[in-house]
């Protein structure tokens, strides 16, 4: 599966609408950015039932901003509208599916009662 370009436009559909994302945070001029690139593209035609997503921080800098990336690439995982896995740096082809491996084991309604039990801890 090719992967989505996200831009502010377009980000919070995206995300809404598909239970995983994965999104790399990425520049044109970002040499490991480039190094990570074909590892993320044989991923994504690996897992055709997840969605791979891209966010140019140089054209979608409100984006980046937004989720306070400061190193690229940042790859983060997205599932059911939570961010699950944030992390800088090019993975390796076993990392990237090994961290893939371990979003989708994840009990979505644990970390949302996790989260809820914070939230209401801050209160």
């Amino acid at each position: 599966m090719s992967t989505i370009e996200l831009t502010k436009e377009n980000f919070d559909q995206v995300v809404s609408d598909n239970d995983f994302v994965l999104i790399d945070f990425w520049a044109s001029w970002c040499g490991p950015c480039r190094q990570f690139a074909p590892v993320y593209d044989a991923a994504s035609e690996r897992h055709d039932d997840l969605v791979f997503a891209k966010v140019d921080t140089e054209a979608q800098q409100e984006l980046a901003a937004a989720f306070e990336i400061r190193s690229i690439p940042t790859l983060m995982i997205v599932r059911e509208n939570v961010a699950v896995f944030a992390q800088p740096g090019a993975l390796p082809e076993a990392a990237l599916e090994d961290v893939i491996g371990q979003a989708r084991k994840l009990d979505m309604d644990e970390i949302r009662k996790s989260i809820e039990e914070q939230q209401n801890g801050q209160k």
